[in-house]
């Protein structure tokens, strides 16, 4: 087999699952309706603002080391490296880490418990269903590199 031809095979992108969510939590809270009253609180809304920033020192060197290192974020296209520094040397995800702190601050200043309830299944179905199948093709591709990378940074944080 062709490992150049080879991918992770994720083709939904994986951005679009948390949107997916989010946007469902807001639908389900305006007919199954859940008092968001404490989201109101001052704390609450610094907590949204300190969890996005967290996202984005998750988010940003992780797509410009991407970018640095000519790979592409794009599941369904063969990786060209292994990113293993930098951000990726504390999580072996840190955009979809970066990702969900962001659905968690947009929680907080959405208010909305729905979004809350439905985090349990976000994280199984990014882990099921994006995670894994690029840690199989991370394997295939890089081998006992990747089983070194995977020995010493955790899948999440």
């Amino acid at each position: 087999m062709d490992t150049k031809l080879d991918s992770p095979g994720v083709k939904i992108p994986p951005p679009l699952f948390y949107v997916v969510t989010f946007l469902l939590s807001v639908f389900i809270q305006k007919h199954f309706f859940i008092n968001y009253f404490i989201f109101q609180s001052l704390p609450f809304k610094i907590a949204a603002v300190v969890l996005i920033l967290i996202s984005l020192t998750f988010i940003i060197p992780a797509l410009l080391q991407f970018i640095k290192t000519k790979n592409t974020v794009i599941t369904v296209k063969p990786a060209n490296s292994l990113q293993v520094s930098g951000v990726y040397s504390v999580s072996r995800n840190p955009m979809y880490l970066g990702l969900l702190l962001l659905y968690a601050g947009l929680v907080f200043l959405a208010g909305n418990w729905w979004t809350i309830i439905f985090m349990p299944v976000l994280i199984t179905a990014i882990t099921l269903l994006i995670i894994l199948p690029e840690e199989h093709y991370l394997q295939r591709e890089f081998g006992e590199t990747y089983s070194l990378y995977k020995e010493k940074v955790r899948r999440w944080l």
